[in-house]
């Protein structure tokens, strides 16, 4: 696998809980189990939301398994896919899988600037990875800033995040928040649905974000 390496420094402890053992696990168990039964979100609504929103030239920050990647529509036969992503686990499992598209991959810590001698995409991914930073929605708002510059004018940037503030939640999610967070596997417990759009709408001329379950879906344009 030919990784482009623009950054070593990992943003957030729970990055090492991404083993090649545990990513095994992760389709069936947190896209599967967690989604359907915790979170109250289903993955099945996750990849309809992503046919809505994915172009033929796409990139994907926070790649997982490259489950939805996999089983979504992209409209054409070869589309320009890049991924992205700090965990070199991830990366492997996401671009063996996704072999069929040739993707480039970047590994790079998506919190810092880097400039990325790539041309600008269409529509960019960015499901399940803003829970899992470090930092309130203020501090975690350095990811739209940075990918801005790699997102078409009126292109679109879709993805979903699990909030902790405001959202009801079942004591069974309660109990998931409180784990995840004690280990850091997520660090959201200052997310909330208002501040995820404050910083979507100073970066964004058109913001749209709804809520199913823990989980809010958002995009955006240009």
């Amino acid at each position: 696998m030919k990784i482009s390496i623009t950054s070593s420094r990992s943003p957030w402890s729970g990055h090492s809980w991404f083993t090649k053992a545990f990513l095994w696990t992760y389709d069936w168990f947190a896209l599967g189990f967690c989604c359907q039964f915790v979170w109250q979100c289903p993955s099945s609504y996750i990849l309809k939301f992503y046919n809505e929103h994915i172009s033929a030239n796409h990139l994907d920050i926070g790649v997982g398994t490259g489950f939805f990647l996999d089983k979504c529509r992209f409209h054409v036969q070869l589309p320009s896919l890049v991924l992205l992503d700090l965990n070199p686990n991830m990366l492997e499992k996401a671009q063996k899988r996704l072999n069929r598209y040739h993707p480039q991959v970047y590994q790079m810590n998506i919190m810092e600037s880097h400039p990325l001698s790539i041309p600008a995409f269409d529509s960019i991914g960015l499901s399940y990875i803003l829970h899992c930073l470090p930092g309130t929605m203020a501090t975690k708002e350095a990811v739209f800033q940075n990918i801005v510059p790699l997102l078409k004018p009126g292109g679109t940037v879709f993805g979903t995040t699990f909030l902790y503030k405001g959202v009801k939640r079942s004591p069974l999610a309660t109990c998931a928040f409180w784990f995840t967070n004690l280990f850091r596997f997520m660090e959201n417990k200052e997310d909330s649905l208002d501040a995820l759009e404050q910083s979507l709408k100073k970066h964004f001329s058109e913001v749209y974000i709804e809520r199913r379950g823990c989980a809010a879906l958002f995009w955006a344009r240009r």
